[in-house]
């Protein structure tokens, strides 16, 4: 079976001369290639060697069609010997389904064997006189000037520790292992990375400054020292506007008291119970003799701490 390969190097060029040249030579089928020559990717001719078979003959326009250079050509040539194909180039007098074609073409791969030695020669002496001058070649060591100045940056960075290894690199436009490779390149020791702790702020809370809650229960009597003396019903609901108003007091049904007062310390919490009971005293009523409301009180804390009164 004939198959035929055809490739130019550019979109601008046209492949019709080479496909009407092997439809004639009867190419059942034609591949055909649009890439440079000196590329190694080639789709096209990939496929067709994919898909040969013993027995096969490649058909060719010239031989600067199908290989990179000249050694390339002779290994893929080589390769289709060994698997029985064939390859014939219309323009070129290279036929190896004989044996003059293969003649010929074993005269082309002595000749770019005897290319590759003169090139190894030539090579080795090049070296051997640079070296002879004190120059070595091979890849620089070190970095550049923009490389260094980055490395310096980032050895900065991550010493305040203020930033993570991620957003150091970011900051940077520079990937994670660059940044490992610039810290080790300027002595840097790498090892577990933990961001510092925020000082605490002076204007922080502590826990003795946290607000708490507490409810009291107070129970109030009004008592007199005479039957004939009014004003006690007055004085209670005094007493009870006052405490719904300032501490949002509830009563519950054993006639106690509930009410709730934010405190921070004992001290600030005995304030508001002095209160109460001197407000409970404070109000004059008209009579010989006064009434006179007894409150007891008892408040439990609800937040770090406990208190009982």
């Amino acid at each position: 079976m004939k198959l035929g390969y055809a490739r130019v190097s550019t979109r601008d060029q046209n492949l019709d001369l080479q496909v009407d040249a092997l439809k004639c030579v009867g190419c059942e089928h034609i591949y055909r290639d649009i890439v440079g020559g000196s590329k190694t990717a080639r789709p096209a001719l990939d496929e067709m060697l994919g898909q040969l078979r013993a027995g096969d003959v490649i058909v060719i326009w010239k031989l600067d069609r199908m290989g990179r250079s000249l050694a390339h050509l002779v290994e893929l040539v080589g390769d289709l010997v060994k698997r029985k194909v064939g390859l014939v180039s219309l323009n070129d007098p290279i036929d190896t389904t004989s044996a003059q074609g293969r003649l010929v073409f074993n005269l082309f791969a002595s000749l770019a064997e005897f290319e590759r030695e003169l090139i190894r020669e030539r090579t080795q002496a090049g070296l051997s006189a640079a070296r002879a001058r004190g120059r070595i070649g091979g890849r620089p060591k070190g970095l550049s000037s923009q490389a260094q100045a980055t490395a310096m940056a980032a050895e900065t960075l991550y010493r305040e520790k203020r930033l993570s290894v991620s957003s150091i690199a970011r900051k940077l436009h520079i990937s994670k292992s660059t940044l490992y490779g610039y810290l080790r390149h300027r002595r840097v020791d790498i090892g577990p990375y933990n961001k510092p702790a925020r000082a605490r702020t002076k204007d922080a809370p502590t826990a003795a400054d946290r607000l708490k809650d507490a409810i009291i229960l107070l129970s109030l009597r009004v008592e007199n020292n005479s039957k004939f003396v009014r004003g006690k019903k007055r004085v209670r609901e005094d007493i009870e506007r006052y405490l719904r108003h300032t501490y949002a007091a509830t009563q519950d049904q054993s006639g106690e008291y509930r009410l709730k007062i934010p405190y921070r310390s004992d001290e600030e919490l005995d304030k508001p119970c002095r209160i109460c009971s001197s407000t409970s005293h404070s109000r004059p009523i008209s009579g010989t003799a006064s009434p006179n409301p007894t409150p007891h009180w008892k408040a439990q804390t609800t937040g770090t701490g406990e208190r009982h009164h």
